[in-house]
């Protein structure tokens, strides 16, 4: 190619090409009198997966302990590496995402942006009402007070019971610590939805898929518009929502 362009046959916007000249999509490149049409990756959108971190897994890439972390599940990425949008504890399941920039994992974990994150909790017994309000009114933590933005009953067999809770914080272990201040033992807890994004139920625990338009870009859009629930409601534990069209799940 190089030859090509010294010999002067290649021309960009009607001037002879140089060797090492950069071009964009708006312009037009021309060989031997012939237009061509390369194909411009576009940078200006971030790229985002969608995994479901199975309980027993760390989110860190390197273990001393040789435990399993999440990132060995996921794909490579050339020239770059993938960022955790907010970590989930060892023992908890469900919605993780990953993106490979920076400025987008920033802006969606800054406390001042006010993502909303729903879990669906299992404990044992049922709430009183005295506990439903106080986990919706403010609960004393040691890093401060936290509550619930929502918290709604879901159900449940013999003495385990499901309750959907949301809030819009990310500190460690807050939403196990809540209901612990209170003597109730949380039994299992599952992320269910990070903003306007939800687990699809056709994801299978360990299972990664790339996140594209327009749930991509209701997520890119999510700190300015500080997304909440979208209409129908939170999902149910064992029946997420359904994901909008995409991919099949992919898995490493």
């Amino acid at each position: 190619m190089e030859e090509v362009i010294a010999a002067g046959r290649l021309t960009v916007d009607g001037r002879r090409a140089a060797v090492g000249q950069r071009v964009g999509p708006g312009e037009r490149i021309v060989l031997d009198g012939r237009a061509l049409k390369p194909q411009f990756e576009d940078k200006a959108s971030p790229r985002v997966l969608l995994y479901h971190k199975p309980a027993g897994e760390l989110v860190t890439e390197r273990d001393p302990k040789g435990r399993p972390t999440v990132f060995e599940k996921l794909p490579r990425i050339r020239g770059g590496h993938w960022i955790a949008i907010g970590r989930l504890d060892f023992n908890t399941g469900g919605l993780l995402l990953f993106t490979d920039s920076g400025e987008l994992a920033n802006r969606l974990m800054h406390p001042s942006n006010e993502i909303e994150r729903e879990y669906a909790v299992r404990i044992r017994g049922e709430l009183l009402p005295a506990q439903l309000e106080q986990l919706g009114q403010g609960i004393a933590l040691d890093d401060g007070p936290a509550k619930f933005d929502s918290i709604a009953p879901r159900g449940g067999q013999g003495s385990n019971r499901w309750y959907q809770v949301s809030l819009r914080e990310g500190r460690n272990r807050e939403v196990r610590r809540m209901f612990e201040a209170l003597g109730i033992t949380v039994s299992r807890l599952m992320r269910v939805r990070f903003g306007p994004i939800a687990l699809p139920s056709s994801l299978r625990r360990g299972q990664w898929r790339a996140l594209e338009g327009s749930d991509l870009a209701a997520l890119i859009a999510a700190p300015e518009g500080r997304e909440g629930l979208e209409p129908g409601g939170p999902p149910k534990p064992g029946s997420q929502a359904r994901p909008r069209a995409g991919r099949r799940p992919r898995s490493r």
